[in-house]
């Protein structure tokens, strides 16, 4: 198949989430008869709620300053699935990944009919599969992996990596993961591997428990970054500097906005020191870091910022940055979600805080309709629009001291992207 070819068919496997299949036989199986591709490369393998595609992207790109040839696994895409693997800082070209689907998907066929696999793998665990591939074949010095659901049963859980990291946990997917943080963080310590280190970000008590058991089990060194402390810390609309001391001191410029990335940063400035990275490396690889659709600033005239909210603490970590830059400001919110999201939570967290909230639902199976929205969500400013073009069109000639996020579903992000950024 050609590229066009092979996305549709991913798509066509059913949404991620909805149809996830959780256990590790079909991708063992599959790379077995890829002659393991996953056993050749040194990983970074990282799991957690929030923060988790962040970091990866600041370890990547430090690791790359320190001149490494990298390899770069994340999801969700926000333009082009190629986005999910990168070699180099970059998205594979669509002819080689068009490749690599069709030897991962020639393979799936030959096991399906010889009756050793119950199904076609999954969109997630196709791309994992293809990501390993990729990997090998250019010769990654080492690779950053970004777990797609929880960690104990997630498809990239087949690695022996040289390092793990663990973000914040939070809630989010409980259908699948569980109703308490103790269940969700038992998920994602399941990525631990005996004896293999690991870096956990600060976490809440009940996750931290979790987390820390496991690791005891399994004889664990961990480098906790909480005890990492930071000085001088200087917090702008665009980003952050601030003086980091720990196992060396860094003076670290993030160019990823709100405070939430400052503890990113921390915990990918932890993780690259355990891997034994110089800290000049460590400061210009977090210094060049660029991770779209995460409070990233498309227009000045009128101000639009856009952020992937998706969930209770992404909520949270906005909040907390239209309330230190905005607060004296009227803001406008455009609002798109799917359903299996906490709408109520998220609407409670950031709503109160905008003047207009304009409701609109992004190009996905899954989006809640925006009449669904208006009957949920309780704001004085609510109004709907069909379509986020036509939602944009509500702001496009406000006052110029106006913000407009556009937020929720990273889907409505990367819609906004393809209409405002040239």
């Amino acid at each position: 198949m050609n590229y066009p070819d092979s996305v549709h068919f991913l798509y066509a496997l059913g949404n991620e989430v909805k149809t996830a299949r959780f256990g590790l036989e079909r991708i063992r199986a599959v790379l077995e008869a890829l002659d393991r591709p996953q056993d050749r490369l040194r990983l970074v393998h990282v799991a957690g709620t929030n923060g988790k595609g962040s970091t990866c992207a600041m370890v990547e790109s430090a690791l790359r300053a320190a001149g490494l040839r990298t390899g770069l696994f994340t999801s969700p895409h926000l333009a082009e699935p190629t986005e999910r693997i990168r070699i180099g800082g970059r998205p594979i070209p669509a002819a080689q990944f068009a490749d690599a689907f069709n030897r991962v998907h020639a393979v799936v066929e030959r096991l399906l009919a010889a009756g050793a696999i119950d199904f076609h793998t999954t969109y997630f665990e196709t791309v994992t599969a293809m990501a390993f591939l990729v990997f090998a074949d250019e010769g990654t010095g080492i690779g950053v992996l970004e777990t797609g659901l929880g960690g104990r049963l997630d498809a990239t859980n087949v690695v022996h990596p040289e390092l793990c990291v663990i973000t914040p946990v939070d809630f989010d997917h409980e259908a699948l993961l569980g109703t308490s943080l103790e269940s969700i963080a038992a998920e994602k310590a399941g990525i631990l591997k005996p004896a293999v280190p690991a870096v956990f970000a600060a976490q809440r008590p009940e996750a931290a428990r979790v987390l820390e058991e496991r690791a005891r089990a399994l004889a664990v060194p961990v480098t906790h970054a909480a005890d990492w402390s930071v000085h001088d810390l200087e917090l702008h609309t665009n980003g952050s500097r601030f003086r980091l001391a720990g196992e060396c001191e860094l003076r670290i410029a993030c160019p990823l906005a709100g405070e939430h990335q400052v503890g990113n940063a921390v915990t990918a400035a932890a993780a690259l020191a355990r891997l034994g990275m110089a800290g000049r490396a460590i400061e210009e690889g977090i210094a060049a870091t660029q991770w779209p659709g995460r409070l990233e600033r498309v227009s000045e005239h009128p101000e639009i910022i856009l952020d992937g909210a998706h969930n209770p603490a992404g909520a949270r970590a906005l909040a907390a940055y239209i309330d230190r830059f905005y607060a004296r400001r009227p803001v406008d919110l455009i609002y798109g979600a799917m359903r299996d999201k906490a709408i109520a939570e998220i609407s409670g967290i950031l709503f109160p805080r905008a003047r207009q909230v304009i409701v609109t639902a992004p190009r996905q199976a899954r989006a809640l309709a925006p009449e669904t929205l208006r009957d949920i969500i309780d704001h004085p400013g609510l109004r709907t629009a069909p379509t986020l073009a036509d939602a944009l069109a509500m702001v496009r000639d406000a006052p110029p001291e106006d913000a407009i996020f556009v937020t929720g579903s990273l889907f409505l992000v990367a819609e906004a992207r393809a209409l405002l950024v040239k």
